[in-house]
């Protein structure tokens, strides 16, 4: 793993930083509660992707984990993929998030390409990618069984959702107070 500060420089590490790194800054400048990207291609969040379709909370294993669909970028632009590819990438996921919370939905699909996740920390990112991709799994499955499955209730979604993370959150085991 290399470790770089906001402006792309290497502080720990000798190896290269990711070609995604663009990407990455854009999300840190943009989403100030992160402090971890994943970045994978995943089998079923990228057909997803590739699909350019967002994953919808069909059930509430996709809502403890995230309150609302997983969206999905616009299609880029020729000339966004021409020049400065990756932090256009990074843009485009910014973009996506104009309707919706990033710290609520820690992911994305970036359309043609595949899922990005975030977190407090890189360990966080990480979770948030695996998770992703059993929901992303779950949800073909559901619409494979079923070609009309709709949408979980708002308020199955909201119950499942807040109750891990909301102000009241009591789902788990209780913190040790000593």
């Amino acid at each position: 793993m290399v470790v770089t500060d906001l402006d792309g420089k290497i502080v720990e590490g000798k190896l290269r930083p990711s070609s995604d790194l663009p990407t990455h800054l854009v999300l840190y400048e943009a989403f100030a509660e992160i402090a971890g990207v994943a970045h994978t291609h995943s089998e079923y969040a990228t057909a997803w992707a590739q699909a350019r379709q967002p994953i919808p909370c069909l059930g509430t294993t996709h809502a403890d984990y995230f309150h609302g669909p997983v969206p999905v970028t616009a299609i880029m632009e020729d000339h966004e993929i021409a020049s400065h590819y990756e932090t256009n990438t990074g843009h485009a996921i910014v973009r996506a998030f104009d309707q919706a919370d990033c710290a609520s939905v820690p992911a994305v699909l970036v359309a043609n390409h595949g899922p990005f996740t975030w977190g407090k920390d890189p360990p966080s990112a990480a979770h948030n990618a695996v998770v992703l991709e059993s929901v992303a799994r779950m949800a073909y499955l559901t619409m494979a069984i079923n070609h009309d499955a709709s949408a979980i209730s708002r308020e199955l979604h909201d119950k499942h959702y807040l109750r891990k993370h909301g102000s009241n959150a009591y789902y788990g085991q209780a913190k040790d107070r000593r």
